[in-house]
């Protein structure tokens, strides 16, 4: 992960008002005396004083976080913050269970993702953003207030650093295993009265850290990124105007999955490399926010623009030749366009005793999507491929198009969406040590779709999908949906500690299904996801004192209509089966648990960090869905382990004057936890123990830092997520990772 990790705060586990990143983000926190103030609510506020859960990572943690590939490593610091990896780079946040696992990228996120305020609405634009950050704040449970749809399970907020007077310049070079080169730089400062930039860059490259036994090299998987992001910061007179532009490029190799037939050793994979392609991903966007005084209110105003192009693939049966048989063989390619415009203006003004805020907000996206799946070789010409995808004739229907054999599948989807809101959120001192807080939020979501299913034969004829007859894979449809979420809290001062009672709710939107459409119900109400809802109760006790910070809650969320990805065999022509799979809606699911968070500074210079959650999250299933209810009834949620605990320590010492060394290490526990809602043993991963370590020593004149660090040390192998295919594939952790760095602070 990249940041630029000079800040001086140390990692802290703590809580915030739910919602409060989006009333103020880029305000940050601050440290004053024995307690961190947080700014977010356009109020200041000691973290102890307010209701809600959510986990902060200052500057100085991501610092230590040091060999982080992208947003998945988050989690490791997160405890009750799972990410499932889907494709091998499509990052999907759960938190305390909540969210569907799902490799497409029309599949909305529960955990939403925000980069500078700015909403990232597919599972595909997030790892390209983590540098020159400086904080990331993970919200817990609903935010249906102040974040709206597809913020069911929380939000996860990264904050880029500001222009500033400081500017906080650096350069840094490290190399690592695997043949890893990291470059990183940021110059900033001022550049006239009141006006500040800064220029942030970022290049990682790596070779393939997965064995491929059967084939080529590169299906181990190749890192070849870069980005830069630049903005400007004018500020006058108790307003201002900061604008950010972004790019960032993705040239890399995706890792194969493994099939669960094979016999490996750890970091293994069996590709004959066919599906191996290069990666054609470029992320980009421009925003511009405004803060302008109005008397005693204070009017906010975020416009941006966010946009993708992507064009990736593998091999999707994970195996040379599955049950021995080369022409089983799969691969799939996506290539995808997104667009969004978004504007969100909020009016606020605090008092004695409270605030009050008022905002609006709309978002216009359009995505498309090819999904092409064959067999061998690919003809980029006719779409064929040098034998016959296995999936293809169950396809064709009952007046097949061609006498050729049926031999690849490709989809097309196209889906516009707008999304327009309404809402508020207010705090009111209700006597001298309570305080209540309220928000609601109405939001309206216009989703159209349409798309195609078509099977190419071997002579190149193409044709509409009509599996079981039922008539041609083409249509379309419009989803409309108007929904009420809010929240309310109670909050009591003791003195050296805050108590708190909430409830929240939120929802996550439904949509179109951007896999193979079989037949005209693809586009037809049967074929579509409905929207889940979340609604959670929350009791919590936190304080500091004495070196001591803490946070304790107990959490019961009521998740109806979850949406998961359903595994489901059909019969092929010939009499064998093909598991097929589609996003849908199970009826119903709960999750409860108790979370706590405990910080310990005993001496200057030590900090000591633990959060450990106790979950259990568990569908319930009455209705029959892919066959029976009892086959989901009961089961766990996808990646929600019952428990999980991270430890973190560091430790800084001046060894002269000028010089400081630091030394950190993380662990983190997951218990077993489930790839899939089905709950099988052979679809889950084992308990996870995972170690990280670094040390650094900073010259602060002439302002050099030098640096070593490790990851995954325990060099475990295990399943960053799984789905069904031909027997069962799962992507693969990376090996034990470690390298070296020089940096120049300037």
């Amino acid at each position: 992960m990249k940041s630029s990790g000079y800040a001086a705060m140390s990692l802290v586990a703590c809580t915030i008002p739910a919602g409060a990143m989006a009333q103020g983000a880029d305000e940050g926190a601050r440290d004053e005396g024995d307690s961190i103030v947080i700014t977010a609510t356009r109020q200041p506020l000691t973290i102890e004083r307010v209701p809600g859960s959510v986990l902060l990572l200052d500057g100085a943690a991501l610092e230590q976080a040091e060999g982080f590939t992208g947003a998945e490593d988050l989690a490791d610091l997160l405890p009750g913050v799972e990410a499932a990896i889907a494709n091998g780079t499509q990052v999907a946040f759960q938190i305390r269970g909540i969210g569907a696992v799902d490799h497409q990228a029309l599949t909305p996120i529960a955990a939403a993702v925000y980069a500078d305020g700015v909403f990232q609405a597919t599972n595909v634009q997030t790892s390209a953003l983590l540098y020159d950050l400086e904080r990331v704040e993970v919200l817990k449970g609903p935010q249906g207030t102040l974040y709206g749809r597809n913020a069911s399970a929380g939000a996860v907020n990264l904050i880029s650093r500001r222009p500033d007077a400081e500017g906080a310049n650096y350069a840094r070079a490290g190399y690592g295993n695997f043949d890893r080169l990291d470059l990183d730089a940021a110059l900033g400062g001022r550049i006239g009265e009141g006006a500040y930039a800064r220029l942030a860059t970022t290049y990682v490259r790596r070779s393939p850290v997965l064995e491929n036994v059967a084939g080529p090299a590169e299906a181990g998987g190749e890192t070849d990124e870069f980005g830069v992001r630049v903005s400007a910061l004018l500020d006058r007179d108790g307003a201002n105007l900061l604008a950010r532009g972004h790019y960032e490029q993705d040239t890399g190799i995706n890792t194969m999955p493994r099939n669960d037939s094979l016999d490996l050793d750890k970091h293994q994979i069996e590709s004959v490399g066919d599906g191996i392609q290069n990666s054609d991903n470029a992320f980009y966007g421009f925003s511009v926010e405004a803060t302008l005084p109005l008397g005693e209110w204070e009017l906010f105003s975020l416009t941006a623009f966010e946009g993708y192009r992507q064009n990736y693939g593998f091999d999707f049966d994970g195996t040379a030749a599955p049950f021995g048989d080369p022409s089983l063989n799969a691969n799939l390619s996506y290539a995808r366009d997104f667009a969004q415009f978004s504007e969100e203006a909020r009016l606020s003004r605090q008092f004695t005793g409270g605030s009050v805020l008022f905002g609006v907000a709309a978002s216009l996206e359009d995505f498309s999507q090819r999904y092409t799946i064959w067999c061998g070789e690919l003809d980029p010409q006719t779409l064929v491929g040098s034998c016959n995808y296995v999936g293809a004739p169950g396809r064709v229907g009952p007046t097949p198009a061609s006498p050729a054999p049926a031999a690849t599948l490709v989809t097309d989807i196209a889906q516009e969406r707008l999304s327009l809101a309404a809402f508020t959120y207010n705090i009111f001192e209700l006597a001298e040590r309570l305080t209540l807080t309220a928000g609601m939020r109405l939001t309206h979501e216009d989703i159209s779709g349409e798309g195609e299913g078509i099977h190419v034969f071997r002579d190149g004829v193409r044709a509409l999908n009509d599996r079981d007859g039922l008539g041609p894979a083409k249509g379309g449809n419009v989803i409309q949906t108007t929904r009420l979420s809010g929240n309310a809290a109670l909050s009591y001062d003791l003195g050296a500690a805050n108590a708190y009672l909430s409830i929240a709710n939120g929802y996550k939107s439904g949509g179109f299904n951007g896999e193979i459409a079989n037949n005209a119900l693809h586009y037809a109400d049967e074929g579509l996801f409905a929207a889940e809802t979340v609604t959670t109760i929350e009791a919590g006790l936190k304080g500091r004192g004495a070196g001591l910070r803490y946070s304790l809650a107990g959490f019961y969320s009521d998740y109806r209509d979850p949406q998961a990805r359903i595994f489901v065999e059909f019969a092929l022509p010939d009499g064998s089966t093909i598991v097929s799979n589609s996003l849908s809606n199970l009826d119903a699911a709960k999750s409860y648990g108790i979370e706590g968070q405990l910080g310990w500074t005993p001496v200057r210079g030590l900090d000591l960090d633990l959060g450990a959650i106790w979950n259990r999250a568990r569908i319930r299933q009455e209705s029959a869905i892919g066959g029976n209810a009892e086959a989901y009834d009961g089961k766990p949620l996808p990646f929600a382990p019952d428990f999980s605990a991270n430890a973190r320590i560091l430790y800084k010492t001046r060894v002269s004057r000028d010089a400081e060394l630091a030394v950190s290490a993380n662990a983190n526990y997951r218990s077993r936890f489930y790839l899939d809602p089905a709950g099988l043993a052979e679809r889950s991963q084992g308990d996870v123990l995972t170690l990280a370590s670094r040390a650094s020593l900073t010259l602060e004149d002439p302002g050099i830092g030098l640096s070593i660090w490790g990851r995954n040390l325990t060099n475990r192998d295990y399943a960053i997520s799984g789905y069904g295919f031909i027997g069962y594939n799962t992507f693969r952790s990376d090996p034990r990772t470690f390298g070296a760095a020089v940096s120049f602070l300037f």
